[in-house]
């Protein structure tokens, strides 16, 4: 367990650069608090004593010192990062990997009142950005980031980013990403309504063109060339994807 908390303080002086030294940590990181807390109601609800009253009632006094409400039952790796963590909620069943990093308001939470698995499980590595709720016994690959806000529900590869409610997955494989920008996310929406307006700047083009040539054969005139529009295929596909939609 020493060996834990000794990574947890490590992990914390690197991602965090107000971070001036290991009292500071200690005694003004309440997310630094709450694992640690964490660490020791969990060993008492995991050992073969019927301690588990004793385990939920330290899990309620950390709650009440740090604002962070983790259950014992929970498991979590070494090197994680709560950062501020006002709000952060954690399950009984949630899993959280190895050097994960989670911003204030996060939930990882259930759904359904059924026992067993009902809580998400997070790889090594995922970032969850501030005020993100991943719900249900869903499985968030590894290298993974989740934008600020976001919803999550279904489960996500590794090497990707989830954006939007629900959370949408655009992938980021290959590419090594920064865990602390979390706020450095693509626009999905942006994105669509950008290409939804340049559709329909074409369509106008495209009724203006049939208007004139309506005109010009009841003047009986020639003819000149019809422009027609570019297709669309790749932006229609991005706006299924956007709606969640299959397009194959």
């Amino acid at each position: 367990m020493f060996d834990q908390i000794r990574a947890d303080l490590a992990i914390i002086r690197e991602r965090d650069p107000a971070a001036r030294g290991w009292l500071e940590i200690l005694f003004c990181y309440p997310g630094f608090q709450a694992i640690s807390l964490h660490r020791l109601s969990h060993r008492l609800w995991t050992c073969h004593l019927p301690m588990k009253l004793a385990a939920r009632c330290l899990s309620q006094i950390g709650r009440a010192l740090t604002g962070i409400e983790i259950h014992p039952g929970a498991r979590i790796g070494h090197s994680v990062f709560i950062d501020h963590g006002m709000g952060v909620v954690i399950g009984e069943t949630a899993e959280v990997g190895h050097h994960c990093l989670l911003y204030q308001g996060v939930t990882l939470g259930g759904t359904g009142k059924d026992h067993g698995k009902r809580h998400p499980t997070l790889a090594e590595n995922v970032v969850v950005g501030a005020g993100a709720k991943v719900l249900g016994a869903i499985n968030v690959g590894a290298n993974t980031r989740i934008g600020a806000g976001s919803v999550v529900v279904r489960d996500v590869e590794a090497d990707c980013t989830v954006v939007g409610i629900p959370g949408r997955v655009i992938h980021q494989s290959g590419v090594r990403i920064n865990p602390l920008a979390h706020s450095a996310l693509p626009d999905a929406e942006a994105n669509v309504i950008r290409n939804l307006m340049e559709r329909i700047d074409e369509l106008e083009s495209t009724v203006s063109n049939l208007q004139r040539c309506l005109k010009e054969v009841a003047e009986g005139r020639q003819l000149r060339d019809v422009c027609r529009g570019e297709a669309q295929s790749l932006k229609d596909r991005e706006i299924l994807e956007f709606l969640g939609e299959n397009s194959g």
